[in-house]
């Protein structure tokens, strides 16, 4: 009986190893940047060509989102991490080896390769998202009373893994004075993102998350809690959701110590999309996230646009993926938990929905925060920014912006529509993400595509770029402004 008990701490203790190990490998797809100029280089890509390959890594996250999701709510974490090692591996091994028998003398991209490396990149975008879900969900699900902190955490390390491999890129596998070996770091991010997945993938199958807090399966597909109705009626909505009176029914709010609030809607994919707040807060995701991943993905191109006043390019590169992943990291570190400090979540205390302790805001300020610091990024990129060494402030801006985002999502989710449906509410939303990075990327692509000299592979110059961040900065203004309407309707729910 004491072995037994022994075990038991030991559980959550492996499954933060498994989300960390997940974690620090999982953002391969960020390094685009570094190898993009020597895809350039060797394999003579133009940009419009470059942006579709690293628009199949980043847009490669979302078509599969809400499927993933619910593989993540059905069968846990465990699958997720099984279907990232398998294409992990694949996708990098096949990248390399593509890259590898390109002929070094080629004086013209070749459409087979060409074809070849996005269906490749694609697939390591995919194997991304599914590493995302299973340590996320991994994390949230395993200590669901501090979702802050577990989503924030998770996604540091996460948001902290292309500066790790950017670090591993620039020391083992660029010769000096000379661009990355594509085959090689490739061939070592197939072997270590495969390894450390399938590890992964014990751990989560022998170590199943918790599924106390799920409402029975009929309502979590069927049906949904007005949100029109009174708390009163709310709660006693809620009675059905007790699976064979698991849970002690809810009291009167008027007799216990709390404030109640309106419960989650535990509905069905109908249901979500009936709600008009749900398509606000996707638009807020299109124009943000979009905005921000056409910088992730682009962000080597940006840094050569410009003048240089040291000879190293390839070294500025490197610089500005770390800070970007830095900054992102950081975000993540800080603003989950301020997040459940400022703003907790609420939970069942003694029958009644309510807040554990006092709230000070709403989370829905931090994501009219992220519009705000994303705009001014923009602006300051417009009016101040004309070399490399400048260009700081556009990673930092927007790896602040994107760890933000992605750190206190999980909470208004969960919050607004459940936690028992959250891997498929995610899924879903993630779609609107898609589609704003596929418009960003092509936007930037074809301005700088504009003002390539002639006989020139790459664009030069603030030109290439000076149209997309005004419109950059333009709509995430007007996101801003979307967040303050979602700040109206749930400031005092969530």
């Amino acid at each position: 009986m004491r072995g037994r008990y022994r075990v038991r701490p030991i559980r959550p203790i492996l499954t933060c190893c498994a989300v960390a190990a997940n974690a620090i490998c999982a953002g391969g797809v960020y390094s685009f940047p570094l190898i993009a100029p020597a895809l350039v280089e060797k394999l003579k890509l133009s940009q419009p060509q470059l942006t579709t390959i690293a628009l199949a890594g980043m847009a490669g996250q979302y078509p599969f989102a809400a499927l993933v999701g619910k593989a993540i709510d059905r069968y846990g974490p465990w699958s997720c991490s099984l279907a990232a090692c398998v294409l992990n591996a694949l996708g990098f091994g096949l990248f390399a080896r593509e890259v590898a028998h390109t002929p070094a003398d080629i004086a013209h991209p070749s459409a087979g390769s060409f074809r070849s490396l996005v269906l490749y990149f694609g697939m390591i975008g995919l194997a991304t998202v599914c590493s995302y879900f299973s340590l996320v969900f991994a994390a949230t699900k395993t200590f669901p009373q501090y979702i802050g902190i577990a989503s924030g955490t998770s996604m540091s390390i996460f948001g902290l893994s292309p500066f790790f491999l950017s670090l591993v890129a620039s020391t083992y596998f660029t010769p000096l004075e000379q661009t990355l070996d594509v085959p090689r770091f490739f061939t070592f991010m197939a072997v270590l993102t495969g390894i450390v997945h399938f590890l992964s993938t014990l751990i989560f199958y022998a170590n199943p998350v918790s599924r106390e807090d799920a409402p029975a399966d009929g309502l979590g597909e069927g049906t949904s809690t007005s949100a029109e109705s009174s708390t009163h009626g709310a709660l006693e909505e809620a009675e059905p959701l007790l699976a064979d009176d698991a849970r002690p029914k809810p009291k009167d709010p008027t007799s216990v110590h709390v404030i109640p609030v309106e419960e989650p809607q535990h509905g069905s994919t109908l249901d979500l999309f009936k709600d008009p707040h749900f398509w606000v807060l996707a638009f807020w995701m299109l124009l943000i996230v979009g905005a921000a991943e056409m910088v992730v993905s682009n962000l080597g191109s940006i840094v050569l646009s410009l003048p240089t006043t040291s000879s190293n390019t390839t070294a500025n590169v490197s610089r500005q993926v770390r800070l970007l992943s830095f900054f992102n990291t950081a975000s993540r570190l800080l603003v989950g938990p301020l997040a459940d400090v400022l703003a907790p979540v609420a939970s069942y205390l003694d029958g009644v929905w309510s807040f554990s302790r006092r709230r000070h805001v709403s989370r829905v300020v931090f994501v009219v925060a992220a519009a705000l610091v994303l705009a001014a990024t923009f602006a300051w990129l417009e009016l101040a920014v004309r070399t490399q060494e400048a260009i700081w402030p556009l990673s930092v801006g927007t790896g602040i912006a994107y760890g933000c985002t992605f750190t206190v999502l999980p909470g208004i989710l969960s919050s607004i529509w459940g936690l028992p449906n959250l891997g498929r509410n995610f899924g879903i939303i993630s779609y609107t993400a898609f589609l704003g990075t596929t418009i960003f990327s092509y936007l930037y692509a074809f301005v700088a595509a504009r003002h390539v000299a002639p006989d020139e592979n790459a664009c030069v110059g603030v030109e290439c770029w000076r149209s997309t961040f005004w419109i950059g900065t333009s709509t995430s203004l007007l996101a801003c402004c979307a967040a303050l309407v979602l700040w109206r309707r749930w400031r005092h729910r969530v």
